[in-house]
């Protein structure tokens, strides 16, 4: 296995045909900036890589983390090789979170590499939405309120603008936090998340005016022939307007022109779909108002594998679940 540098690896990532996002370089380089090592490594036949990140713990250990992925064929003696660098490392024990659904019929892991379920950092549940055909199938496949709400904005005045504006999408963003109650990340974070994405074109920020007043704005992704929406956000002003519906409407073209199939929403209840279509309407806490809009949008409902431990001190990383149970994070 070798260590290789940024530009090798966007090199060796570019010529695979399934890669999700976060083993993109721009993502290590994200999170390098938010006290994370990353660390890419491809193995001798190139035909299997990981792009691994390292978090410092206590006691000189570490955290080590391979989200949505490793990419290519695995073996055993790929991840030997991950193995030797995670102790070269210090890890207290290695996350991975597999770029695989439930429903994939194969395991990234070697029956003679011993992986333990373990808490997942990423949504395990999520909508894909199909970018095949042509706009007017998109729509054809969308619920019908929602179609509406996409005509709507439109003869209601809402312009979308592609733009690279991080000081109003964060603006916008604080009343999203302070209305839905959830938790977001500092302007820095989302200005480094353009800064580092940008430059490969791998990025796109719209924001959702009326008559000059910004009202929503959504960042998102492309990776081959996939793209993700990340973040999101609005505010109070002209929501009868319905501009979030028409700002995905418009992600979804950029993604498509990107060369994209397919469009994922990233992230709803973790709830199989009958459960979920049962309480839709009668919930609204956490994710369940995220999940009435996003199901408008005619995707399938998809859950990933989930998170998988390698143990490498075991009596710490007991200490660690406990730890991290109590404080309800992974």
């Amino acid at each position: 296995m070798k260590i290789v540098s940024e530009t090798e690896w966007s090199s060796w990532l570019s010529k695979q045909t399934k890669k999700h996002i976060l083993q993109n370089t721009a993502w290590g380089q994200l999170k390098n900036n938010f006290n994370w090592k990353p660390i890419r490594c491809i193995n001798e036949t190139q035909t299997a890589g990981a792009q691994i990140l390292f978090r410092k713990l206590p006691l000189g250990l570490t955290f080590a983390y391979i989200p949505k992925g490793p990419v290519g064929n695995l073996d055993s003696e790929f991840w030997k090789s991950v193995d030797f660098i995670c102790k070269r490392q210090k890890a207290m024990f290695l996350k991975v979170e597999p770029d695989l659904y439930n429903e994939d019929d194969k395991s990234p892991f070697s029956d003679d590499f011993r992986f333990v379920p373990g808490l997942s950092i990423q949504p395990r549940r999520t909508i894909v939405v199909s970018l095949q055909g042509p706009v007017n199938e998109w729509l054809g496949r969308m619920k019908q309120k929602t179609r509406y709400n996409i005509r709507l904005a439109e003869k209601k005045g809402i312009e979308i603008r592609k733009t690279a504006d991080i000081d109003t999408f964060y603006e916008v963003l604080l009343s999203t936090g302070n209305r839905d109650n959830f938790g977001i990340h500092s302007k820095e974070y989302y200005r480094k998340v353009f800064d580092c994405f940008q430059p490969g074109g791998n990025i796109a920020l719209f924001l959702a005016y009326y008559k000059e007043q910004p009202l929503a704005g959504v960042i998102v992704f492309s990776s081959g022939k996939r793209a993700w929406y990340f973040y999101g956000a609005s505010n109070e002003h002209e929501r009868n307007r319905m501009p979030t519906y028409l700002l995905q409407f418009e992600a979804m073209k950029w993604a498509s022109q990107q060369g994209c199939n397919e469009y994922d929403l990233w992230g709803i209840p973790d709830f199989n779909e009958d459960y979920l279509e049962e309480n839709f309407s009668k919930l609204s806490e956490g994710l369940w108002g995220v999940y009435r809009f996003k199901r408008g949008f005619g995707g399938q409902i998809k859950r990933y594998m989930g998170a998988f431990d390698r143990v490498y001190n075991p009596f710490l990383y007991s200490l660690y679940k406990t730890y991290s149970k109590m404080r309800g994070s992974p």
